[in-house]
């Protein structure tokens, strides 16, 4: 069975390469939804390689970098983001870019020294070298940023992916890549079509697989940076997502002086690690939890102290976000919680769970557009036609608060 598996992996990834092979001398526009700036990036990078990008972020991940450290982009094709990446670096910095396909390797390989050239470096600081997501050819700890760019659903074996991101990624480093994910399981008719692999269907996960995948490999602070809509097939919603993961540097559970009060806008969530929060009510945490609510889509939502802070209901630190008081109507939608937490109560008695989609009326969809909300879902309809459906008052008998 495992060498059947290994025979099946091997062929799609076969497929997948030959397919973005052809692209580099017939100009076919792969897959995803894109929105490079052309007209900055051509400034220094030559037109053969924009002519070739593919991928469903604009660049990703690096609006974050800091000159003189190491990215990684995994599946680099024909180089931009590499490029992009080299650009904010700057000559005391590194790039590796990894691609399985010969012909796409050539290409960024061929124009590297002209963008060196026209970023005024001595020469290159970009190494573009072949290989494949699941077997990168990266030492441990060797990088501070892992990019992606709607490459790792074609990967047959993510969770492969996800434990080299991991190994090679040095502690307190991140990850931003972009990829398309679905809201329900793909079913086998369509994981079995190789043309819908190259298109980025056939091999996307869903959110909680995905993100469960990731914490799996030991990543923290997973959180959505961006998500849209992408296509609908046979009723499964394809959303184009970026997200941003972090790998710990300190993992000691030894206890800290610190406490932790959440905020708001949640009444009460579960971290990563597995620690229940109260709004309003302070608990002294251990050191690894310190380290986790000080990233980044986690220390909003905290007041960290060296004493007990409680919230009462009129502090304006405390954030509460109240459905209207009318009836609602069911209008197809479905959120799905994208982290960073597990699990997430709102002020309408409903409970999220961390990639799970939740059916909601409109009361509570204009509660999860809010400010306080919006940065941690999605919103899919699943509708298939124009909704008429009847006010109804909430209430346990329709299923909704």
């Amino acid at each position: 069975m495992a060498n059947e598996t290994k025979e099946e992996n091997h062929s799609i990834t076969q497929a997948v390469s030959q397919r973005y092979a052809k692209a580099v001398t017939n100009g076919e526009q792969l897959c995803c939804p894109t929105g490079y700036n052309y007209e900055d990036l051509g400034q220094f990078v030559p037109e053969p390689v924009l002519k070739v990008s593919y991928g469903c972020g604009t660049p990703v991940g690096l609006s974050t970098v800091q000159p003189g450290e190491v990215v990684l982009d995994v599946g680099s094709g024909g180089g931009i983001d590499c490029f992009e990446a080299s650009r904010k670096v700057g000559p005391h910095g590194r790039v590796i870019g990894i691609d399985m396909t010969d012909e796409m390797l050539a290409l960024a390989r061929t124009h590297a020294p002209t963008v060196a050239g026209n970023l005024g470096y001595s020469g290159p600081n970009v190494e573009f070298r072949k290989g494949f997501a699941d077997a990168m050819p990266v030492e441990d700890d060797e990088v501070d940023l892992i990019i992606s760019n709607c490459v790792i659903n074609l990967a047959p074996d993510k969770w492969k992916v996800f434990q080299e991101m991991f190994r090679v990624l040095r502690p307190g480093g991140r990850f931003t890549i972009s990829d398309i994910v679905a809201d329900q399981p793909i079913p086998n008719y369509l994981k079995y079509d190789k043309a819908k692999w190259g298109d980025c269907l056939s091999g996307a996960l869903t959110i909680k697989d995905y993100w469960g995948g990731l914490r799996d490999a030991g990543f923290k602070g997973l959180h959505q940076v961006n998500s849209i809509p992408w296509r609908v097939i046979d009723g499964i919603q394809f959303l184009s997502v970026t997200l941003t993961g972090y790998k710990l540097a300190s993992i000691s559970t030894t206890p800290s002086s610190s406490f932790a009060t959440l905020t708001g806008p949640f009444s009460q969530v579960v971290d990563e690690l597995g620690t229940t929060f109260t709004r309003g009510n302070p608990q002294q945490i251990d050191e690894r939890t310190v380290a986790l609510l000080a990233l980044a889509p986690y220390h909003e939502r905290f007041i960290i102290a060296e004493q007990p802070v409680a919230l009462g209901v009129h502090d304006p630190r405390m954030l509460a976000v109240f459905p209207e008081e009318a009836t609602c109507i069911w209008e197809g939608q479905f959120a799905v919680l994208t982290g960073p937490f597990l699990e997430v109560c709102d002020d309408d008695h409903h409970t999220y769970q961390c990639g799970e989609p939740a059916e909601i009326c409109s009361k509570t969809n204009k509660v999860l557009q809010t400010t306080f909300y919006q940065p941690y879902f999605s919103i899919i309809n699943r509708s298939r036609e124009s909704m008429d459906s009847e006010p109804v008052i909430c209430g346990p008998s329709t299923g909704c608060c």
